[in-house]
């Protein structure tokens, strides 16, 4: 007897917290014993999220659906403790250091959103439309699943279903499905080719990541501390106090979220709570308890949530048991898989001065399969967040999260679609793409990259 009949009751979220700990646990036992997994690099998240999905509605049917709902719901809130503490325990960056993080990442993210919205229609105005009849709309639904994802198409069921296309609805869901596949699937692919390549920091020259590709479990003369004990223990555990801090950025991100929404709608929480996390580092930063900071027990913290966000992103995936429409869709998501590719080799050795290989994967698994993707295979890539592609990412989030991957523009492009066509949308974005290409060069932000 499992304690799932109700969604939201507490019993039911404890009991499905407790399963995505024996579910990463059963990972862990995977990996120690499958020498292949490990030459992989594949995180035991990964492996446990795998079995759960196995394990779920659409598998076995152990898990029932409320203890999968959920875990649908956690990704988005552990992401936002993931980067909560970004900025706390850390000198915070200066303004020119700021913009050198941000400027690379927004051009990047932008001229990758352009591809992928305006290639799509352009091929679905061309070959799509006399080939099978298919919707004007139908380019969209690479942006609307991809990086929209699953909640994203979900809201769009009703702007499709307004404009008389209501199996947009059930081909958004399925496109989110394939991207989600298609970007862990692939991601692990690259993060495999760029360890053997030497581009992953981690993993260079005997790295802390490289020594996992021998040994899971390190010697005793290679462990670090966790972070040291900075308050007395009859005050508070130094891991409640850290965790009393994070708990403090978000609830500032709460109040930015709420001011912001009055004029943006949809911000998400995670960069806002990033911005609360440099606030309460400002003030702390000239106060007594400023002694009592231990930027590792944040970066456990960190490294906590993100096991987690994994596990449960990764065990809560829709698999859906028919797919309409399989041969367009087909066409049109190799379009946009081919499309993903080539913009993570062409465009991110040039644009990121710094961890390009870091910061491009995080915008990959974003791009294919929504945040939680990214994020994950950001923790493969760079296990102890010692690059800067995770605080890039996040500075950028509140000049990009709402517009597109589930912003405004997402909502648009299809009644562009509709308005103009599938072909004259897809030419405006891909000019879009060209004027980013040309404002990068001015700008001096591209670069001949090093060999690839």
């Amino acid at each position: 007897m499992t304690p799932t009949d109700a969604v939201g009751s507490l019993d039911t979220l404890l009991f499905a917290v407790g399963i995505l700990g024996v579910l990463i646990l059963a990972g862990v036992l995977l990996r120690l014993a499958i020498g292949w997994l490990r030459r992989l690099v594949l995180p035991a998240a990964l492996i446990g999220g795998a079995i759960g999905l196995a394990l779920g509605p659409h598998g076995a049917g152990l898990f029932t659906d409320p203890v999968v709902s959920a875990w649908a719901d956690m990704p988005g809130v552990l992401a936002t403790v993931v980067f909560a503490p970004m900025l706390m325990g850390v000198t915070l960056p200066r303004l020119r250091e700021t913009y050198s993080l941000v400027a690379p990442q927004l051009l990047y993210g932008y001229m990758g959103s352009c591809l992928m919205i305006g290639v799509p229609l352009v091929v679905t105005a061309v070959l799509l439309v006399p080939l099978w009849g298919v919707n004007d709309m139908f380019g969209s639904l690479v942006e609307v699943g991809w990086p929209g994802g699953h909640g994203t198409a979900g809201a769009m069921s009703e702007v499709f279903a307004g404009q008389g296309w209501e199996e947009g609805a059930s081909l958004g869901q399925t496109s989110a499905t394939v991207g989600l596949v298609f970007g862990i699937c692939m991601g692990m692919v690259l993060l495999n080719w760029g360890i053997r390549k030497n581009h992953v920091q981690a993993y260079r020259h005997g790295g802390a990541g490289a020594g996992a590709a021998t040994s899971d479990i390190l010697p005793d003369d290679g462990r670090e501390p966790m972070g040291q004990v900075t308050v007395s223990r009859d005050l508070v555990d130094t891991l409640g106090l850290h965790l009393a801090l994070v708990g403090l950025a978000i609830m500032i991100g709460w109040v930015l979220q709420h001011v912001i929404d009055m004029v943006i709608p949809g911000m998400p929480l995670f960069p806002l709570a990033m911005i609360g996390g440099a606030l309460v580092q400002l003030v702390v930063a000239r106060t007594r308890l400023a002694r009592t900071i231990e930027s590792r027990v944040f970066r456990t913290i960190q490294g906590v949530a993100l096991d987690f966000l994994v596990v449960s992103a990764v065990a809560s995936i829709e698999l859906p048991v028919v797919v309409e429409n399989a041969a367009p869709l087909a066409v049109l998501l190799v379009v946009a898989a081919l499309l993903a590719l080539a913009y993570f080799f062409w465009i991110g050795p040039r644009v990121f001065q710094r961890d390009w290989f870091e910061q491009s994967i995080i915008n990959f698994g974003s791009t294919t399969g929504v945040a939680s993707v990214g994020l994950m295979l950001l923790r493969t890539a760079d296990p102890e967040l010692k690059t800067v592609a995770g605080r890039a990412y996040a500075l950028r989030a509140p000049f990009f999260s709402p517009f597109v991957g589930g912003g405004l523009v997402t909502a648009v492009v299809p009644l562009l679609a509709v308005s103009y066509g599938a072909l004259a949308t897809g030419l405006a974005f891909c000019a879009g793409f060209v004027v980013l290409l040309v404002l990068a060069r001015v700008l001096n932000l591209w670069r001949a990259p090093a060999r690839v």
